[in-house]
Parts: structure tokens; C-alpha cells; sequence
């Protein structure tokens, strides 16, 4: 089964940070909340979000991505929807290691090197691109004339975009990104106040 490609363009969004993310550990279910860097994360989204004609927000169910959303819900006045489609990657027995230790004992250096690892008691790379495209798909069919946020996980956001733009690119905590669709092409993009 190939992933499905939603209709339109969309806006997508890093939780902020956690303890985990600053000790570099591989997080997936683990329901971590946000740290004191993270909810500063969130608020910076919030006020670059504000000028983003945001009507409609989807957070992942895990503690790091709702509360980021709630945040910004608060400051946009929008309310906030939860669906486990979006919810992030489950790395298996990989959760809580060192991802640079890990990659470098199995001698990989990038996010392709990264997929190409993953232990099998986790969930598959490509079950995880269907799932969150077939969710992003599903709302922005529902409610066509809303503008969305999506508010979810690095592991997330990458496999949407090598899925629709044939590459990973650079994700950052709380820094929101539009991924655009002109005709058959789509790109992401970061969005700036």
C-alpha cells in the first residue's frame, strides 16, 4: 500500500522540547511533557502562528505535543482535536538510548542510515508515512475550507515529507513549517513571522 497524498497544503508543527529530546534520547511513545525549554517553544510557535490564519488544530495524544498545541489553541483561539493517527514513531526497544550512540554503533550517519536500523519489535517506517498522511488526508477532506495545524513528532514530520517531497529536511522544537502543494509537487517550507 502507498501512502495517500492529501488534497491540499497544510501546516505542521515540532512539540517543544522535552528531557529526553535534550539528553538525545530516542523518546517515540514515551509520554514525556514538556520541559521549561519547551513550553518556551511553544509560545515562541504560538506568536509566529498568530499572523498564520490557523482555524483548525490536530494534536498527537502524547503529553509533549497536546500541551504545545493547547498553547497555541489558547493564543490563536482555536480549539484543540486529538488524533492518534499523528501519534509518533514507536522505536521498540530503541526508546530511551542515545540516538547517536546507537547510530554510530550500527555505523550510520543520516536519517536514511537512521530508518534502515530500526528495530523490528517497533513499528515499520512505512506503516507509520500511511498512517499520518491517511489522518493529515482524512481532516483536510472533512473540512475543506479550514486552514490546519498539525501538532506532532520529528519522526512524523519526516516520514510525510520523504513520502511527498523525496527528502528529510532540518526540524526543529516549535518551529512551524507548511508543507505545500503546487499541482503534483510539494515542498516544505518554514514559517517565519
Amino acid at each position: 500500500m502507498s501512502a495517500p497524498t492529501p488534497p491540499r497544503s497544510f501546516c505542521c508543527l515540532r512539540h517543544g522540547a522535552t528531557d529526553w529530546n535534550r539528553q538525545g534520547l530516542f523518546q517515540g511513545r514515551t509520554d514525556n511533557p514538556l520541559n521549561a525549554d519547551g513550553l518556551a517553544h511553544a509560545h515562541d510557535a504560538a506568536g509566529v502562528l498568530q499572523r498564520a490564519s490557523i482555524t483548525r488544530i490536530v494534536s498527537s495524544p502524547l503529553l509533549r505535543a497536546l500541551k504545545t498545541a493547547e498553547i497555541i489553541g489558547a493564543a490563536v483561539s482555536v480549539p484543540v482535536a486529538v488524533d492518534s493517527g499523528i501519534i509518533e514513531f514507536d522505536f521498540g526497544s530503541f526508546e530511551g538510548l542515545p540516538v547517536r550512540d546507537t547510530m554510530a554503533a550500527r555505523g550510520v550517519k543520516s536519517a536514511e542510515g537512521l530508518v534502515s536500523i530500526l528495530p523490528d519489535d517497533g513499528e515499520a517506517w512505512s506503516a507509520m508515512t500511511e498512517r499520518s498522511l491517511a489522518c493529515v488526508s482524512l481532516w483536510l477532506e472533512r473540512h475543506p475550507d479550514d486552514h490546519f495545524l498539525f501538532v506532532c513528532h520529528d519522526a512524523v514530520m519526516q516520514g510525510m515529507a520523504k513520502s511527498l517531497t523525496g527528502g528529510y529536511f532540518k526540524n526543529s522544537h516549535g518551529t512551524p513549517f507548511r508543507y505545500v502543494r503546487d499541482a503534483a509537487h510539494w515542498r516544505v517550507e518554514q514559517i517565519v513571522t
